[in-house]
């Protein structure tokens, strides 16, 4: 019996991606479908990264061909290839880092360093390679945050390459200074302190470079925010009135320069007690939610106020790697898949597929 490709076409076009509900198909996610004989084949490549789930998708699709009558094998390989996509205009990407996304709060003590390497962790969990560069100056936490001792060497003189922590990339001011020592600069020297260290470190094909930026809304993350190729920014801020007036403010920061907003997390959203199991919202409930309504921007996920992740973060094993198969590990994956989802939808840079034009005397 010989098996009508328009019935396998139209079985592929009924299957939706379970991550962001969209038919495969119309996502243009599937490749070199054949058929042959009574055996079907097909590539689904994902525009984020999801290595986790890479069976379970192998498994969605291959029951929809098996239905198909005549379809005796099916072959189905599941991949992922994650693109550069449109930055601000006028700015150019870095070389070897695809994606920039900045994680910012107007506000700081929201959890902002702890969700940015949780989420830089969670993408890296799944396939991706990323980076992460601390840009608190006057505050780095990276080094403790990913248990990284030591200093960035360099390779001519003038430029250095990242440390590694927990298979992730990473740089900061942190690396470079003791631990107590205070930068007491102004903000036109840590800014320029940031883009040197964002710029000549020898950051290695990079599919996300995640940037815990510094709290709040002043010289040096306005700056940043004119001159790095951001793909898209997440704001981080607990229900709290205060934190969320803040936040607004980070927000429209980078709406003002054109930089996307992906997502908006909210930290400390509920407490519960380890002893006897109550929930208690100490900072309110559902802030994050109505902000994201006001502005028209997703919430991500909400986090709980829990002590395992504080200690986790401190002990340099935050909780994606401490407790990879943990509830609140699944939050922050799934808040870094949405992310990773928002940017893979937006427009492919494509200032790469351009020849150069130069005009010449003749």
């Amino acid at each position: 019996m010989s098996i009508d490709r328009a019935l396998v076409d139209a079985a592929l076009a009924a299957v939706a991606d379970p991550n962001t509900g969209h038919p495969f198909a119309a996502a243009k996610n599937l490749k070199n479908v054949s058929v042959d004989d009574a055996t079907v084949s097909v590539d689904v490549v994902l525009g984020y990264p999801a290595t986790r789930q890479f069976a379970a998708i192998e498994a969605l699709v291959a029951g929809a061909l098996r239905e198909v009558p005549g379809v005796a094998n099916v072959r189905v390989r599941v991949s992922q290839q994650i693109a550069a996509h449109t930055v601000q205009r006028g700015v150019k990407l870095l070389p070897n880092v695809k994606n920039i996304v900045a994680v910012a709060s107007g506000k700081g003590g929201v959890g902002k360093s702890t969700t940015a390497v949780n989420l830089a962790l969670a993408l890296a969990s799944d396939g991706a390679s990323v980076g992460i560069l601390d840009a608190d100056i006057y505050g780095p936490s990276l080094p403790m945050m990913l248990g990284i001792e030591g200093r960035p060497e360099s390779p001519d003189g003038q430029s250095m390459n990242p440390l590694t922590g927990h298979g992730v990339q990473a740089n900061s001011i942190g690396f470079l200074v003791d631990q107590d020592n205070p930068m007491v600069w102004r903000g036109p020297m840590a800014t320029s302190a940031l883009e040197q260290l964002l710029r000549q470190t020898n950051w290695q094909d990079l599919d996300y470079l995640i940037v815990d930026m510094p709290p709040g809304t002043g010289d040096i993350q306005l700056t940043l925010s004119q001159r790095v190729p951001v793909t898209g920014a997440v704001i981080v801020t607990t229900p709290q009135d205060i934190a969320l007036l803040d936040a607004k403010k980070g927000l429209k920061m980078f709406e003002k320069v054109g930089i996307p907003i992906l997502g908006i997390v909210e930290n400390m959203g509920m407490h519960i007690c380890s002893n006897c199991g109550h929930e208690e919202h100490i900072f309110g409930a559902g802030g994050g939610e109505r902000m994201g309504k006001e502005y028209g921007v997703d919430v991500l996920g909400s986090l709980p106020l829990d002590i395992a992740i504080r200690e986790q973060a401190d002990s340099g094993h935050p909780t994606v790697v401490a407790d990879p198969d943990g509830r609140i590990a699944d939050i922050y994956r799934s808040i870094a898949r949405k992310v990773a989802i928002h940017i893979a939808e937006r427009a492919r840079d494509m200032t790469s597929k351009f020849p150069n034009i130069v005009v010449q005397n003749t």
